[in-house]
């Protein structure tokens, strides 16, 4: 069965998320400051984080930041700050939902099922023709990007993204010049859980297109007009 690691310095909580998660088989962890939480992620093997934002020592904001750099496991933000700011800022680092208290405990559990029942899809999907998995590490001309260390490199040179920004030029890269409409990336770099317009597309779109373009890389997201978007090299 999956492991959960639940970080929130309310007891309460944790307690009623035991109580709702170990009736459904899974192994739990708890932290209840930020670096603490990250301990456990470097130390333990983790399949999903649940993380609150107003925590101890390290705020989620920065435990999500910085897990992102390390592993890729599904987050859900489970916290009291409901605007829709927040919202869009912890999607941009890198969580995969965002639920705000109070909350049902049942919700939750049916939330992590779904997160955890999306990553066996995913592996499912990236098997290629020949059943091997894909690759961690995709190029396209004199680009990198390398999911295992979460980053991506222009002529060897680190370039500063943010997750999501990472998240989307994977997904695009990995399914090269194949178009995809705002919908679509939604759905598949922000999930069904984003609640914004898909004009966040856009805007992150546009910000690696810049990003790439000042590192030198040869490749670019191409525009297809009254459609969507889609990866090319230009080598």
């Amino acid at each position: 069965m999956a492991s959960v690691l639940i970080v929130d310095d309310d007891h309460n909580i944790c307690q009623l998320l035991e109580l709702y998660l170990a009736n459904e088989g899974y192994e739990l962890h708890f932290a209840h400051d930020g670096s603490r939480a990250l301990d456990i992620v470097r130390d333990t093997k983790i399949d999903l984080v649940i993380l609150d934002v107003m925590l101890p020592v390290i705020n989620g904001w920065e435990v999500c930041k910085l897990i992102r750099q390390t592993i890729m496991v599904p987050i859900i933000m489970l916290t009291a700050r409901d605007l829709v700011e927040d919202k869009i800022h912890g999607f941009d680092l890198g969580a995969d939902d965002y639920m705000v208290k109070p909350f049902d405990p049942r919700e939750v559990v049916a939330r992590v099922k779904a997160r955890l029942r999306n990553v066996s899809d995913e592996k499912s999907d990236a098997k290629d023709t020949a059943g091997e998995p894909a690759a961690d590490v995709l190029t396209a001309g004199n680009m990198e990007v390398d999911m295992t260390r979460y980053e991506v490199r222009v002529n060897k040179k680190r370039m500063e993204l943010k997750p999501k920004e990472i998240q989307l030029l994977y997904f695009l890269l990995r399914n090269r010049n194949i178009v995809f409409n705002r919908e679509q990336l939604l759905s598949k770099v922000w999930d069904y859980s984003y609640e914004g317009d898909t004009r966040t597309v856009d805007v992150h779109i546009n910000k690696l297109r810049d990003k790439l373009a000042k590192a030198g890389a040869r490749c670019r997201i191409n525009t297809v007009w009254g459609v969507g978007y889609k990866f090319e090299t230009l080598d």
